[in-house]
């Protein structure tokens, strides 16, 4: 009788056993990296769209996920409210009229959903914008391709919206 009462914990166990050996939940992480380093801001929330997509999925799918945008260049004017006037990176009409939804949507997916944001130091410092001016939680990183390198060295995933 015994034997018989402990057939479905052992059941319960097996079952649980192959469910998460199964190739639907065999990765325990996914390892995404976004590359910015563009001036349109259409382009910008197209990125933005497909960031909260893959983060739906993977928050459905019960899957851990590590996604980062590491900002370069012209990529700058999208974590800052400041016009960067006499910069290669100015603000034009189409980042103004966007910038609230964009800086909304881009703060969101940081805060509530667990996007990383680096930003390449050289652009930072080349143009003087200082780390006050931008938005927060943005980590500075030495060189943004470098970091995009080495986060691929990691086992990430390269995306860059066209």
């Amino acid at each position: 009788m015994r034997r018989l009462a402990t057939l479905p914990l052992l059941l319960a166990a097996c079952l649980m056993l192959a469910w998460s050996a199964s190739p639907a939940h065999a990765e325990a992480e996914a390892k995404v990296v976004y590359h910015a380093d563009f001036a349109d801001p259409r382009r910008f929330s197209a990125m933005l769209t497909s960031i909260n997509n893959m983060m739906n999925h993977y928050e459905n799918e019960f899957i851990d996920a590590d996604v980062r945008i590491v900002f370069v260049a012209h990529g700058i004017r999208f974590l800052t409210d400041d016009p960067l006037e006499g910069t290669p990176f100015a603000e034009d009409a189409a980042l103004a009229e966007q910038r609230e939804s964009l800086r909304g949507r881009l703060t969101s997916l940081n805060t509530v959903r667990g996007v990383k944001l680096e930003l390449c130091e050289i652009t930072r410092s080349e143009i003087g914008v200082p780390t006050e001016a931008l938005y927060p939680n943005i980590e500075a990183v030495p060189s943004g391709v470098v970091r995009i390198a080495e986060l691929q060295q990691q086992g990430f995933s390269y995306l860059k919206i066209e």
